[in-house]
């Protein structure tokens, strides 16, 4: 359903600027491809000792030397917003590889020395598909984003929460498992991602955050993988439901959601989204202006998802986008029911 590896595209100008002006471009150290100088792997295995996609590397000590600096300022810019020696008694105890997907990610794990609390953030090459993807879903979803940009490296904090797959392989049968809830935060969540444009949710692109509350427990599903932003040509691809790894949630929420629940709920998600556009409606509007000028899919991708997306809408409305960044401002406008003359149409970049 999916190419195995799409077409990276450069940060172009254009973006830089509107990177800049919203604060995400950074004087960070551009580490990326020194990263990419280890020596050795070794399969990395979770808690419970399975093994993982992810390789623990290791690096000669005098590179090792060099990066470790570079890796603690990059997470106090990241946290503090600014160069500080606030950073002294943090550790870089492991680097993690996963050559997979279309980022070939670093995982950079830091541990406070005084308490061994430990965190985490990524590395990876910085694409502008990824990067529209991040600031859509800033903007759009419930949901803060914090990353930053500098050439060819993008930095990118850990969102927290139980993977999807684990989710739905070890919780969903949990007999507490309060399976309205998570039925309704799926079915938000389809929507979300529908409406803006961003594919491949399968259930490794994704993580359910689990909040107790005073009388139930909350569910909210974060998105954390933004590579296949507006980029596949088949409109199937930008629903999650249609995975086959998530079939069993999909079938969890027609078991216990009816016919009106359901527009209940994607009514709702249409109604937070517009109100975050509106008060989003500057950002969104330089952000897709420069996005509707910019080449981010092949040619036959754009023509095959605007003829699937009025297909979808018994429409005529997208034949004529020659971008995808015109397709997803045409879908955004047209799902949220927002005016074009008052909304994400000009740009004032």
């Amino acid at each position: 359903m999916i190419a195995r590896r799409k077409i990276r595209y450069p940060v172009s100008q254009a973006l830089r600027q509107y990177l800049y002006h919203f604060d995400r471009q950074r004087d960070i150290p551009k580490v990326y491809d020194e990263l990419c100088r280890f020596t050795g792997a070794i399969p990395y295995e979770d808690p419970q000792g399975r093994e993982t996609l992810w390789l623990t590397v290791m690096y000669p000590p005098e590179v090792f030397a060099e990066i470790l600096p570079r890796l603690t300022a990059i997470y106090t810019e990241l946290k503090l917003g600014r160069d500080a020696k606030q950073h002294e008694h943090l550790l870089v105890d492991r680097i993690d590889f996963g050559d997979f997907g279309n980022s070939r990610p670093f995982r950079i794990r830091i541990t406070n020395l005084f308490n061994d609390n430990s965190d985490y953030f990524y590395v990876k090459h910085a694409d502008a598909s990824r990067i529209y993807g991040l600031e859509l879903e800033h903007i759009l979803s419930p949901n803060r984003i914090n990353y930053l940009v500098n050439g060819n490296t993008l930095i990118e904090e850990h969102i927290a929460g139980v993977p999807g797959d684990v989710f739905l392989r070890d919780y969903l049968n949990q007999p507490g498992l309060n399976k309205v809830r998570i039925a309704k935060e799926f079915t938000k969540f389809n929507e979300r991602t529908f409406i803006r444009l961003l594919g491949d949710m399968r259930s490794v692109n994704y993580v359910v955050d689990i909040t107790p509350d005073f009388e139930e427990v909350q569910y909210r599903v974060r998105a954390i993988d933004f590579d296949q932003q507006s980029y596949e040509g088949k409109g199937s691809i930008y629903l999650a439901f249609r995975f086959r790894s998530n079939r069993a949630v999909t079938k969890l929420a027609f078991d216990v959601l009816n016919r009106k629940s359901i527009d209940q709920y994607v009514a709702e998600e249409h109604s937070q989204m517009a109100r975050r556009a509106k008060v989003e409606s500057s950002r969104l509007r330089a952000l897709l202006g420069v996005m509707r000028r910019e080449e981010l899919a092949p040619r036959e991708h754009v023509v095959t998802l605007a003829r699937e997306l009025d297909r979808m809408h018994g429409s005529s409305d997208y034949q004529n986008c020659k971008t995808m960044g015109e397709l997803t401002t045409k879908h955004i406008s047209a799902m949220l029911e927002i005016d074009p003359g008052d909304s994400i149409f000009d740009n004032p970049f």
